[in-house]
C-alpha cells in the first residue's frame, strides 16, 4: 500500500491552511462591507423623520405685539439659518466640529483618538461627536455612553448627512440644542441672556451662546459667570485657531464682561383667565390641542385689551364688591367689543390661576337678567302686538303664582315699566303668552339652548344655567341693531413658517329688528338711571339689567347676582357667588354689588383712556326715537269761572294744575245724571274754555289722559260754574 511522505503531507496541508486563510480574509471582508453598508445605509432604521419636526413655542400675543404667554413641551423659538448671524455659526464650529463642511456625518480621525484614549482608560471616557451626530443623538437616541448607541449615532449622522444639506443640519442643531434654564435653541437663549435677537448678537455674545452646549448648567452665565466668561474665551480662541477671527479681535472681544441683559419676566396673573379662553377656543374651533399648541409654534394673535384686562383684575381683588357671609366669593366678568364680537377681557376668578375653573365658562342661573334675551325682546317682536307701552298685569295669578321681589303689585303696568323695575308677575304673564316654545326659538338664535319647559324660564330659573359669555353675547344683540355676532378671543393664528392659517371674520345674524333693540337699549338705560340698576356710579351711556337669585338653603338671601349691560362701546357681564351653594355659603348682598363692580371699572377704563367713552347712545337712521314714559298727574286746584265776550256771548273757564309734561293730555268731562260727557281736551295746556256755558249743565271735571298707553289718571275734584 502506497503510503505519504512527510513531505507529501506538508504539501497538502499549505493549501489548506491558505485557504482558510484566504476564507477568513473573505468573511472579514464580507462583514465588513456589511457592517459599512449597514452603518451607510442603516440610518433609516435609526431616523424618524418626525423627530426632525421640533417642538416649538407657542406664544399669545395681543394685536400690538405684546406677548402675554408661552405655551410649550420646550421653550423654543424656532430661527432660519439665514437669519442666524455669521460670526455664531463659526463659534459652533470652532469649538465643536471644526471639519463639519469637510467630514461625511463622522470625523474618523477624532474618532480613532477618541477610541485610544477609551481603551488606554478601559471605559468611555472621551467623545468623538461632530456637530451632526450630536444632532443625531439629541433627536433620536439616548444619552447614554454606549458603542452599541455610538453606532445607532454615527448611523443617523450619516443618514443625515446624506439626505439634507450642511446648512439644514446646522439649522436644526442650532434651534435643537439646549442651553439650561429651560432654553432650547439659540434664539430662545439670546433672548434669554440679552433680551434681544440672536440676528443681533456680538461676536463675544454669540461665542458665550456657542460655549453653553458642552455643559449648559455648569457654564450658566446667570449661575457660574466666571466660568461662562473662561468658556466664552476658549470659543473665541478657537475662532482664532481655525482662522475665523484675527488676534487683535479676539483679544478684545476677550476682555469684554459677559454683557448679560436678562429678560426680565414680569409676573402677570391677570393674564391667565383669558389665555385659558384662547385655549379654550383654539381646541373648540381650531382643533388644537393643548398639547398641539405646546409643540406647534403659533403665533395665536389675539383680541386682549391689556389695559381693561388689568383694571377688571385689579377691580376684583376690591374686598368691597364681593359680599359673602364667609371666605370665598367668587365671581366672572367677561367683556366684548361691540360690533365685533372680539373679547376685549375675560377674568375667570378673582385669584384664577391656569387650570383653575374658569367662571367665565361656568353655567349658572341668570336671574332677572333673562328676562330681555327670553321674554321682552321676543315679545316685542311682535310688533302689533307688544310695544314698550301694552298693558300687562301685575298681580298674582294662575297656576304657576310668582312674586316680585318687593311684594307691591300695581294691578297694570306697561312694558316698559315691567323691565326697568324687574316685575316677576308680568314678566311670567307675557311669557306664557308668546309661549315657551317661541322664546326659545330666539334664545337658540342667540347661542343658548334650552332644555327647560316651565315658565320659570321666564325668570332664568333654568336646571343647567347659562354662561356669563353667552349672556355678554346675546346682550350684543341689543347694542348692535339686533344682529347677533360670534364671541371670539382669538384674531389671528400664524404657524412656525409664518403663514396666517386662520383669521377672524365677523359673523352676524339678525335676531331682533333695529327698532326692537333701540326699544331695549333706551329701556335698559332707564334702568340703569332710575330702575333696579342706580346702584354705583358712572356717569356717561350704560344700559343693563341686573340679575339674583334666590339661595336654595338659606331664606331670604342670595346664590347667585348678576349685571349684564353695555355701553356705545362695549358689551358685558359680571356674575358673583359661591362655587359651592349650601347653608354655609351665600351672598349677603344682591345685583347690586355686580352692577357697582361694573361702574367701578367702565369709570376706569374711561379714565385711563382719556374719557373716550360716549356719553350717550346714539340712535340709528332707521329707527323712532322711544318716548319716556309718561306719569300722568294728580290734577289739583281746578277752578271754573264765567267769561264774557266772544262768539258765543257767556262762556267758562276751567283752570288746573297739572304736569309740567306736555304730552299729557287733558279730557274733560261734563257730570251728568246718567253718564258723564267728555266735552273736549287739551294736549299740554292746563285750562279749557267751554262756549255757551251758560246754557249747560255747569258741573265739571278734568281727567288726565296718557296718549303712550291709552289710560286715564284719576279725576279731579268737581267744580261748578257759578255766578
Amino acid at each position: 500500500m502506497f503510503k505519504k511522505s512527510k513531505k507529501d503531507e506538508k504539501r497538502f496541508f499549505l493549501p489548506r491552511k491558505l485557504k482558510l486563510v484566504l476564507w477568513m480574509m473573505v468573511s472579514l471582508l464580507l462583514i465588513g462591507l456589511i457592517g459599512f453598508g449597514t452603518i451607510l445605509y442603516g440610518g433609516k432604521l435609526v431616523v424618524d423623520e418626525a423627530d426632525m419636526v421640533l417642538d416649538a413655542t407657542t406664544t399669545i400675543e395681543t394685536r400690538d405685539g405684546e406677548v402675554i404667554g408661552k405655551l410649550y413641551n420646550e421653550n423654543r423659538s424656532l430661527i432660519t439659518m439665514n437669519q442666524i448671524p455669521e460670526d455664531l455659526t463659526n463659534a459652533f464650529i470652532s469649538i465643536e466640529d471644526r471639519r463639519f463642511y469637510e467630514h461625511a456625518g463622522v470625523d474618523i480621525k477624532s474618532i480613532m483618538r477618541a477610541v485610544y484614549k477609551d481603551i488606554i482608560a478601559m471605559s468611555k471616557v472621551e467623545g468623538a461627536s461632530t456637530i451632526t451626530q450630536q444632532l443625531a443623538k439629541n433627536l433620536f437616541l439616548y444619552n447614554d455612553k454606549t458603542w452599541t448607541r455610538k453606532v445607532k449615532e454615527a448611523m443617523a449622522a450619516i443618514y443625515l448627512e446624506r439626505n439634507i444639506s450642511k446648512d439644514e443640519i446646522l439649522e436644526l442643531y442650532m434651534n435643537e440644542v439646549y442651553f439650561g434654564h429651560g432654553l432650547y435653541g439659540v434664539e430662545a437663549a439670546s433672548n434669554h441672556f440679552f433680551s434681544k435677537s440672536v440676528k443681533e448678537l456680538t461676536l463675544a455674545e454669540a461665542a458665550m451662546i456657542a460655549g453653553l452646549v458642552k455643559a449648559p448648567n455648569g457654564y450658566s452665565p446667570i449661575n457660574h459667570p466666571d466660568k461662562a466668561l473662561d468658556r466664552r474665551n476658549i470659543v473665541l480662541q478657537a475662532m482664532e485657531d481655525v482662522g475665523y477671527i484675527s488676534t487683535e479681535t479676539r483679544i478684545a472681544e476677550q476682555r469684554k464682561t459677559l454683557g448679560l441683559v436678562l429678560q426680565e419676566t414680569e409676573p402677570t396673573p391677570w393674564t391667565d383667565s383669558y389665555i385659558d379662553l384662547v385655549m379654550k377656543e383654539a381646541a373648540d374651533k381650531h382643533q388644537l390641542s393643548v398639547e398641539a399648541l405646546k409643540k406647534g409654534g403659533y403665533r395665536i394673535v389675539v383680541n386682549m385689551d391689556r389695559d381693561i384686562q388689568q383694571i377688571a383684575y385689579e377691580q376684583f381683588q376690591n374686598d368691597e364688591f364681593f359680599p359673602g357671609n364667609t371666605a370665598g366669593v367668587e365671581g366672572a366678568f367677561v367683556m366684548m367689543e361691540e360690533g365685533t364680537g372680539k373679547i376685549v377681557s375675560a377674568i375667570g376668578g378673582r385669584n384664577y390661576q391656569l387650570g383653575d375653573l374658569n367662571r367665565v365658562t361656568v353655567q349658572r342661573q341668570p336671574g332677572s337678567t333673562f328676562k330681555p334675551v327670553a321674554v321682552y325682546g321676543p315679545a316685542m317682536m311682535q310688533e302689533d302686538k307688544y310695544t314698550p307701552f301694552t298693558l300687562l298685569p301685575d298681580r298674582q295669578m294662575g297656576e304657576y303664582t310668582v312674586a316680585n321681589s318687593d311684594d307691591v303689585y300695581a294691578n297694570v303696568v306697561t312694558v316698559y315699566e315691567a323691565l326697568i323695575t324687574s316685575k316677576n308677575t308680568s314678566t311670567v304673564w307675557l311669557l306664557d303668552q308668546i309661549g315657551i316654545d317661541y322664546s326659545k326659538s330666539y334664545l337658540e338664535k342667540l347661542g343658548m339652548s334650552i332644555e327647560d319647559e316651565g315658565l320659570a324660564l321666564a325668570l332664568g330659573g333654568l336646571t343647567k344655567g347659562v354662561t356669563p359669555l353667552q349672556m355678554a353675547q346675546s346682550y350684543q344683540s341689543f347694542a348692535g341693531d339686533g344682529q347677533m355676532i360670534d364671541s371670539t378671543t382669538i384674531e389671528k393664528i400664524i404657524d412656525r413658517h409664518d403663514q396666517v392659517v386662520y383669521e377672524a371674520e365677523i359673523h352676524t345674524e339678525q335676531v331682533f329688528t333695529p327698532q326692537v333693540s333701540w326699544n331695549m337699549t333706551e329701556m335698559l338705560e332707564e334702568t340703569v338711571d332710575n330702575g333696579t340698576a342706580t346702584a354705583g356710579e358712572y356717569s356717561k351711556a350704560l344700559a343693563g339689567k341686573t340679575g339674583s337669585t334666590q339661595h336654595p338653603h338659606v331664606e331670604g338671601q342670595t346664590k347667585d347676582a348678576w349685571f349684564v349691560g353695555y355701553t356705545p362701546e362695549y358689551v358685558s357681564a359680571v356674575w358673583m357667588g359661591y362655587d359651592k351653594s349650601d347653608k354655609n355659603h351665600y351672598l349677603t348682598g344682591g345685583s347690586s354689588y355686580p352692577t357697582s363692580l361694573t361702574k367701578a371699572i367702565l369709570t376706569e377704563i374711561d379714565k385711563q383712556s382719556g374719557g373716550t367713552l360716549s356719553e350717550d347712545f346714539t340712535k340709528p337712521d332707521n329707527v323712532e326715537e322711544l318716548p319716556r314714559p309718561i306719569t300722568l298727574p294728580q290734577i289739583t286746584n281746578l277752578t271754573a269761572e264765567y267769561q264774557l265776550g266772544g262768539f258765543s256771548l257767556i262762556r267758562g273757564k276751567l283752570s288746573w294744575d297739572g304736569s309740567d309734561d306736555d304730552r299729557v293730555i287733558y279730557r274733560i268731562y261734563q257730570q251728568n245724571d246718567g253718564i258723564d260727557k267728555r266735552i273736549g281736551e287739551v294736549t299740554g295746556k292746563t285750562e279749557y274754555t267751554i262756549s255757551n256755558a251758560l246754557f249747560r249743565n255747569n258741573r265739571f271735571y278734568v281727567v288726565a289722559y296718557d296718549p303712550l298707553t291709552k289710560l286715564e289718571g284719576g279725576r279731579s275734584e268737581i267744580v261748578e260754574l257759578d255766578w
